[in-house]
């Protein structure tokens, strides 16, 4: 039997993430459910502490998940969830991701990356295949190629 994958993201700021890498994977922001929200809270499950207002939508303060757009909805989803924590990043990570550029020009991406709060750490090559290492605005490393 096969199972689904969830990918989760520390994050210091996870909407703010969120919005970061779904613009850059072409993905969307999963969008709150309000009522749900509400109802929890009226039943008990969840208390008005556990919420926040963010660009004007009541959502959960702990957490934003991003999916791609024609997905959105599925529960079968490909979805990465970010989750606060109270620590920064301290160490390298243990696990990042290649984000494939298809094509596209990696200076050019580089650059618009840099342009949203990315930083460039160090460029390296296999062979014919080379690839920058980038690390996101919370400083978590990734890979364009």
């Amino acid at each position: 039997m096969a199972y689904g994958i969830q990918i989760v993201v520390d994050s210091r700021d996870p909407h703010a993430q969120a919005e970061w890498w779904a613009e850059t994977l072409g993905w969307a922001v999963e969008p709150s459910n309000e009522d749900f929200i509400r109802r929890m809270i009226s039943e008990g499950y969840a208390t008005e502490d556990e919420t926040m207002v963010y660009r004007g939508v009541l959502m959960w303060a702990s957490a934003q998940a991003i999916a791609p757009e024609d997905e959105l909805g599925r529960k079968d989803r490909r979805r990465i969830l970010f989750q606060v924590v109270p620590e920064g990043k301290s160490v390298k990570n243990r696990v990042h991701w290649d984000v494939r550029l298809d094509g596209d020009d990696k200076d050019v991406v580089r650059a618009k990356l840099e342009a949203r709060g990315a930083t460039f750490l160090w460029e390296a090559a296999e062979g014919p295949h080379s690839w920058y290492t980038m690390a996101d605005p919370e400083g978590n490393e990734f890979c364009i190629s």
